[in-house]
């Protein structure tokens, strides 16, 4: 509806400033012809807008002017609460007790009609992002390296790889963090390119008072798009059929789903295709004893082969 979308320029250019007409069109989906039909709608209702033109012009709001308007509908008020379920990633960044205060002040400011719905949205609603037996926590530093990250200056990590003990020096230019399926990721430019850094594997940081040089028009999300499609496509080399029992499949599937290529087929037994970056690596389908029996390939048969006979030699002795 036009009030929702001129509500929404209008809160856009609290928040932003100066915004350039097209930026606003991509936002809110619609042409920059309506957006400029929009500022002569709020400029005729009594809202201190202009634009500016040229290449740094945008549209603007006269300095100092606010409003306290809100318009949040009742399905926003519900969005909102919903999004503070998820408290995992406030609390690790130290914000949950700032996340409380901001949703008593937007619970105040609510239209009476709304705040039932939204406050049986914070009783009804729990998202618990910590996996079963997730092991003990890690100590990430997270609360420094969020802090590092807001202060746009160049971080001098010390850095250790998965497999390895010695930790490795980087110099980078983050873009920000990300959690990924309660995992922690520091996105930033290394040497001019896009790299990952898990913030459980950051052993220190060090703010240099070199400001921080990304690249143009490149942002937080687009880089963490570029980082996961070549997480995702990585090429994996060796692809491993099995026959499952089906009274175990329920737990394969969910302690090994992610390196599935394809749903279960067959009935009892049921057969699997897992893709393993290594013959080693399918070793852990080793934990599942008689219940699973990999058929497929010859060079993997033999390497479970060899590591049941060492570890049946060494609990034999």
């Amino acid at each position: 509806m036009k009030s929702d979308r001129l509500l929404s320029v209008l809160l856009l250019l609290q928040t932003r400033g100066r915004v350039p007409a097209a930026e606003l069109a991509r936002r809110l989906e619609v042409s920059v012809r309506t957006i400029y039909r929009d500022i002569e709608a709020l400029s005729a209702a009594g809202v201190p807008v202009y634009a500016e033109r040229g290449r740094h012009g945008g549209i603007a709001l006269l300095p100092n002017y606010r409003t306290d308007v809100t318009g949040l509908t009742a399905d926003e008020a519900r969005a909102l609460f919903v999004l503070a379920a998820q408290g995992g990633a406030h609390a690790a960044l130290g914000l949950d007790g700032a996340l409380g205060s901001a949703l008593r002040k937007v619970m105040a400011a609510l239209p009476a009609p709304h705040r039932p719905a939204a406050e049986a949205t914070s009783r009804r609603i729990l998202v618990d992002p910590v996996r079963w037996m997730p092991g003990p926590a890690p100590d990430t530093g997270l609360g420094e390296l969020h802090d590092a990250v807001f202060a746009d200056r160049r971080l001098r990590l010390r850095y250790r790889h998965s497999g390895t003990t010695e930790p490795r020096g980087y110099t980078v230019d983050p873009y920000g963090l990300v959690a990924k399926a309660g995992v922690w990721y520091l996105v930033a430019d290394h040497r001019g390119r896009p790299r990952l850094f898990r913030a459980d594997r950051v052993v220190s940081m060090t703010v240099t008072p070199a400001p921080v040089r990304r690249r143009a028009g490149a942002e937080l999300a687009d880089v963490w798009e570029v980082l996961r499609r070549q997480v995702e496509q990585r090429r994996t080399d060796v692809l491993v059929t099995a026959r499952v029992r089906r009274s175990r499949l329920d737990m394969l599937l969910r302690l090994r789903g992610h390196q599935l290529t394809g749903p279960p087929t067959g009935d009892d037994p049921a057969t699997v295709e897992f893709a393993f970056p290594a013959p080693g690596a399918a070793r852990v389908l080793l934990a599942y004893g008689r219940d699973v029996e990999v058929i497929a390939p010859p060079e993997v048969r033999e390497e479970l082969a060899r590591a049941a006979a060492e570890a049946a030699a060494l609990y034999g002795a």
